[in-house]
């Protein structure tokens, strides 16, 4: 089955224009059409989304992206389950070995619930427990994930805010068991994310060919 992307947001690491450094966004029907060289369907119907380590990235940061989002944010008690499910293959990491694959993130603020990371081939994540928590608590989710082989990423929530977070990957299952939001996310909105995120900052000597390119053969989100 084809991936379906085009209804959601996709934050490039292409600049807005030659005048504007900052990252371009625009529908994933927008990005297929145009912007093939960072993100393009290929012919089973996957998706493939490269972020170059060195290009534009949002005003905030000096990391580059080439990363899906949902187009309209949710609160928890909008369903009763909310799942992001996506079925990957990281092709190729940046120098630092480190990408975010997979966020909760929430509106209005930089800090995510939840984040995703492969690294160094493992599958970790950082959770906020508490809105604007400094500091996220990290756990590791599944290790011995290597490039170029197909893994699952899961993120799930009920709307009491039960969190839970599970990795596959060769028949392997890792999962963090219930996260539990506390109740200064309740009114809050949040959206999901995925695809790559490098964490690595880009400066004039970042070499050309760093970066970070995924495969994406799945994508399930529901708000049921």
């Amino acid at each position: 089955m084809a991936v379906n992307m085009e209804n959601l947001i996709i934050t490039t690491p292409v600049p807005k224009s030659p005048s504007n450094p900052v990252a371009l966004e625009l529908t994933g029907a927008q990005a297929l059409a145009t912007l093939t060289q960072v993100i393009a369907r290929l012919s089973d119907g996957s998706i493939r989304m490269s972020a170059p380590t060195r290009g534009a990235s949002s005003k905030s940061t000096h990391r580059t992206r080439c990363e899906w989002k949902e187009a309209r944010y949710w609160s928890l008690t909008s369903a009763t389950r909310h799942s992001n499910h996506q079925r990957m293959t990281l092709e190729k990491v940046n120098s630092a070995q480190k990408v975010v694959i997979s966020q909760m993130h929430v509106k209005d603020d930089d800090s995510p619930v939840i984040k995703v990371f492969w690294n160094k081939g493992k599958i970790t994540l950082g959770f906020r427990q508490d809105f604007n928590q400094l500091t996220p608590l990290s756990s590791n989710v599944l290790t011995d994930v290597p490039l170029n082989t197909p893994f699952e990423i899961s993120i799930e929530v009920t709307s009491t805010g039960a969190a839970t977070v599970s990795a596959t990957c060769d028949g392997r299952t890792g999962s963090t068991g219930v996260l539990q939001m506390a109740q200064s996310w309740n009114v809050r909105a949040f959206n999901f994310h995925g695809g790559v995120y490098n964490q690595v900052d880009y400066s004039d000597s970042t070499a050309a060919e760093d970066g970070s390119v995924c495969v994406i053969s799945r994508l399930e989100l529901s708000h049921i």
